[in-house]
């Protein structure tokens, strides 16, 4: 299977038999990290559906041209699915974004909930988001997405129903009495709250709550921040016929 890399620039005219070059970090990490040579295939995505195939002609440190062979366009999901991961202590709300893109998340927002040990305030606020967008960005490319979920900024809890004004919102909470697998999808896109270590504090969920956010429970097990919002898109992704 030919290595993915993104190059956001990409243009809507590209042709088989047309040229493209990239370049920048993603050109140095072809060549001298996956050491790629002429006669390789490689793709090259732009994140927003187009996925180019194409034979590397000529490498450089920074640069590579490679010749297309073909141009893939993908839909976007019908039915978006987008994380509200809670900021978590020791990387596990980095885990969380990097299993989440690989399963198909559309968009993840970064949630400083009261239970949040960590805390992005001031300038740890960009670079947390920037942080997050990186390791999407990485993720996209291994698992050879067609689309890059959109990282949006921290968002506290006074601030997501109206963020999340008409969707679906889904709080994975372990005592609630819905099963996640039992959801009957309604058109709406789909969001999935996941709270930090400690859970989501009660006075969240009966704010979250009357905003309309339905409660509901992956199983009999109580899963870490880190891999609860995964495997809730897994199920969700079978629910939708993604899978």
């Amino acid at each position: 299977m030919a290595n993915l890399y993104l190059d956001e620039s990409l243009g809507d005219g590209i042709r088989p038999g047309d040229a493209v070059e990239l370049a920048g970090d993603e050109a140095r990490h072809a060549a001298t990290v996956a050491r790629i040579r002429v006669g390789e295939q490689v793709a090259i995505g732009d994140g927003r559906g187009t996925i180019v195939d194409g034979v590397v002609e000529s490498v450089e440190p920074k640069r590579l041209t490679v010749r297309v062979v073909s141009v893939r366009r993908v839909d976007a999901p019908g039915t978006r699915i987008v994380l509200v991961q809670a900021l978590a202590k020791g990387g596990r709300d980095e885990l969380a974004v990097q299993a989440a893109t690989e399963l198909g998340v559309d968009e993840i927002v970064p949630w400083a909930a009261r239970r949040s040990v960590s805390r992005w305030e001031g300038p740890k606020a960009a670079k947390g988001r920037e942080r997050w967008a990186s390791i999407a960005r990485e993720a996209t490319k291994q698992s050879m997405r067609a689309w890059m979920p959109e990282v949006h900024p921290v968002a506290s809890t006074h601030e997501l129903p109206a963020l999340l004004a008409g969707r679906r919102v889904l709080l994975l909470e372990p005592t609630a009495s819905a099963p996640l697998a039992g959801l009957e999808p309604d058109g709406r896109e789909l969001v999935l709250v996941v709270g930090p270590e400690g859970g989501i504090d009660p006075g969240e969920l009966e704010a979250l709550g009357a905003a309309g956010a339905e409660a509901v429970r992956l199983g009999p097990e109580v899963l870490r921040t880190s891999t609860a919002g995964p495997a809730a898109i897994a199920v969700l992704a079978a629910r939708l016929g993604r899978w």
